[in-house]
């Protein structure tokens, strides 16, 4: 509004008692940036009133400039004594400086008037004509930038452009400002301040405020005129299930108190509401107090007329909504099934296998097979405990393999691949050996419990009876699941659940129940160690507040019930009527698991069979290499590949007489030999020194005298200690001498001179 028309508003404003507490006035910059020269009479009436103004910067140059224009204006109008510039004026000044600025940098030349007329009258503006010097003009002025006495000076599209503006305050005789505000900071209490939040309306960023009627209290802004009408709120009136409603009447007083956890929610919301709204409780109940009807009745009265609105643990489901509007939801809901648990039996013979899945177990069994293939492979050709016929080698392999378990391996490694690979395995083999440990332990000592039924189709094929509470939807839900009506069993409140629970369908009573999640929640937390949910049914919106449709009053109470569900005010109301859902143990602690499974373990069983492999790869790699040439010497174009893998497999299954194992032994037997062989034998002459040569290891071939049995004179003979020590000497002797199998022929020089001997 203009300054003169805004006066006269706030004159009849003030008169019809409009600038009392309760109301807000905001003036935009139109009338703020006047407000200077306003009369105080109307200053008066203004009293609280909030503003926007244009910010100009106190300068030097401004002061001088007012002081100056004060003393012309004064003695050009002696009569006013109270002159004031506001900024129209500054700007005014600003815009003529820029036209100097503008004509002097376009410049004076060609500075006439092009005719567009013949007339000859000069008052005419038409026929003055139009400026050769024009564009060049406006374009200069577009271009001037500038600080002037009213800021920076600024020509966008036209337009002087102001980037800072002042909220101010009406008070008193004159003003008092609140806040800043920038296109880069938003609302700043000081311009110069560098804790500034962009686009910010915190409190701490504006500065008091006295509004309208000396207060100093927010005011909500308006108010429903209800002409001494309040709203009359429905409330649903049930036997069971208080915490969300509970409705009490007082015969002394004849007074009727509601209270509960939807009714601690609606009144939160109203509070939290920007303006003021009176309302009542209303029970929908029946003259002796019993309820009227079902909740789908509570809400088609809405739609009557005859409630204004409805609070209580309301649900927000399609068909309702034909007739009423509903808000949005305060609280998840949803319908589900909850069962009686029982107890595992922990007498099952087969539970030891229960800890692992069958996976885990096939995939252990596996690698135990493996295991003990890679370690016969890396062992057989140096390791005599890994020899001997296949039955021998299989079960010897298996046995390394599978005692691992146990940790009782005995059998000594040669290789340090071998050693490797067992140092893996067994760090495989303790994780599984803990973890089963542990979960079996926790089978046999920890109570387990299961859901007696586990499927609604369960139900249905048995023909047990089901619950469902009086006046809910859910009647209708378990209608459309064909669920037979005769099996369907109502229940009032949460002690009648469990009385019907416990009894079970064969004996008068429900195999199951079927309500809204909430509800269910509470049964839980009485009876936690008897029941469970099993799993969700159907899916609803939730629990909301019923309104007419088409109320103003839909997105008002929404929003307000953001606000309230996520501050502290609704912890506070479920913690007073829900309770602490953290009372009920775990339900961890109630359903048991299905065993270990292969995910939680394959990392280690890849990490071995990684290891296993490269050992082999590593192993196969330095066979080939030592045995290249008895390997590829008999190979031709004319042998297979079959015939060159088994000619290779044949020479792997020989001994690597050329092991540090083999060596070892080697030297060790052959000087025990040695010593048996001495003369007189090593009991005879236990002091005797042995010799060690290569050939006295093999047998003892020095002439020695000794006394025949027959005639007691002595006689040159050889002196063999017994037949086993000959049978020994000569396998070895045969070994040495390269004839691996004795049937082979070949030189047996020594072995014959024994045998004659």
């Amino acid at each position: 509004m203009p300054i003169d028309l805004g006066s006269k508003l706030f004159t009849k404003a003030k008169e019809n008692g409009m600038m009392s507490a309760g109301y807000v006035w905001i003036m935009t910059t139109g009338m703020t940036n006047s407000i200077c020269s306003t009369k105080s009479s109307v200053h008066d009436s203004m009293q609280g009133v909030l503003g926007v103004k244009t910010y100009v910067p106190k300068t030097i140059e401004l002061e001088n400039f007012t002081l100056r224009w004060k003393t012309k204006f004064h003695q050009d109008n002696p009569n006013i004594l109270d002159v004031e510039l506001n900024v129209r004026g500054l700007w005014a000044y600003d815009a003529a400086s820029a036209l100097a600025k503008a004509v002097e940098k376009a410049g004076t030349t060609n500075f006439g008037f092009e005719n567009t007329t013949s007339s000859s009258n000069l008052t005419d503006l038409a026929t003055m004509g139009v400026s050769l010097n024009g564009p060049r003009l406006h374009q200069a002025l577009l271009d001037t930038r500038f600080t002037g006495l009213a800021g920076e000076f600024n020509l966008q599209n036209g337009q002087l452009q102001s980037s800072t503006f002042q909220i101010i305050n009406v008070n008193g005789n004159g003003e008092r400002g609140v806040a800043f505000w920038t296109p880069e900071n938003g609302l700043v209490r000081e311009l110069n301040s560098t804790n500034t939040s962009t686009n910010s309306t915190s409190r701490r960023n504006l500065g008091p405020v006295i509004w309208p009627g000396d207060s100093s209290s927010i005011p909500k802004g308006w108010e429903i005129p209800t002409n001494g009408k309040k709203l009359r709120v429905g409330v649903p009136v049930k036997d069971g299930f208080f915490e969300f409603v509970k409705v009490e009447h007082d015969a002394s007083t004849n007074t009727t108190n509601v209270k509960g956890y939807s009714i601690d929610i609606f009144k939160a919301v109203m509070e939290a509401l920007p303006y003021n709204v009176d309302y009542e409780f209303i029970p929908f109940a029946k003259p002796n107090g019993e309820s009227a009807g079902t909740y789908n009745d509570m809400v088609y009265q809405v739609y009557l007329g005859n409630f204004d609105a409805v609070a209580g643990d309301t649900t927000i489901v399609a068909n309702r909504t034909n007739y009423v509007d509903f808000t949005l939801p305060y609280m998840e809901s949803g319908v589900t099934m909850v069962v009686p648990i029982k107890e595992n039996d922990k007498k099952n013979a087969w539970v030891f296998l229960k800890p692992l899945t069958w996976d885990l177990w096939i995939t252990s069994g596996v690698f135990f097979v493996f295991i003990g293939f890679v370690i016969w492979a890396l062992e057989h050709r140096i390791n005599e405990e890994f020899r001997g016929p296949p039955s021998h080698e299989i079960g010897t392999s298996l046995w390394y393999s599978f005692s691992t378990v146990v940790f009782a391996q005995k059998n000594n490694l040669s290789s340090n691949l071998a050693r490797i690979v067992v140092i893996i395995w067994v760090f495989v083999v303790l994780i599984l050996t803990q973890s089963y440990t542990a979960s079996l332990a926790s089978l046999l000592t920890i109570q387990q419990l299961q859901p007696a039924v586990t499927d609604v189709n369960q139900l249905l094929m048995n023909g047990d009876h089901v619950g469902y509470p009086e006046g809910s939807f859910v009647l209708g839900v378990l209608k459309e699941m064909n669920f037979d009506v005769s099996k369907l069993m109502a229940y009032k409140s949460v002690e009648e659940c469990d009385e019907l629970l416990s009894k079970g369908s064969a004996n008068g009573g429900i195999a199951a129940a079927f309500d809204e999640i909430p509800s269910i929640k509470i049964l839980l937390s009485k009876y936690c160690s008897k029941y469970t949910m099993v799993q969700p049914i159907s899916k609803t919106d939730g629990f909301g507040f019923v309104f007419p449709k088409g109320s103003p009053f839909i997105s008002d109470v929404s929003r307000a019930i953001l606000n309230v569900t996520e501050g502290e005010k609704m912890k506070e109301i479920e913690k007073t009527w829900l309770g602490d859902q953290s009372d009920c143990p775990s339900s961890n602690t109630q359903v048991s698991s299905s065993g270990l499974s292969l995910e939680s373990f394959w990392g280690l069983f890849l990490v071995a069979g990684i290891a296993s492999l490269l050992a082999l790869i590593i192993s196969f790699s330095m066979f080939l290499y030592k045995e290249r040439r008895k390997i590829w010497i008999h190979f031709d174009s004319k042998n297979s590949i079959w015939r060159r893998i088994r000619h290779a497999l044949r020479i792997f299954d020989n001994k690597d007489l050329s092991s540090h194992t083999f060596r070892n032994k080697a030297l060790t037997e052959r000087g025990n030999i040695a010593c048996d062989h001495c003369i007189g034998g090593s009991d005879a002459l236990p002091s005797t020194n042995c010799l060690t040569s290569p050939i006295s290891s093999l047998v003892h071939m020095d002439p020695e005298f000794t006394f025949s049995k027959d005639s007691g004179t002595p006689s040159r003979e050889c002196f063999i200690p017994n037949p086993q020590d000959h049978a020994f000497l000569s396998a070895k002797t045969n070994e040495q001498i390269g004839h691996p199998n004795p049937n082979q022929e070949g030189p047996r020089t020594q072995e014959i001179a024994i045998e004659n001997c």
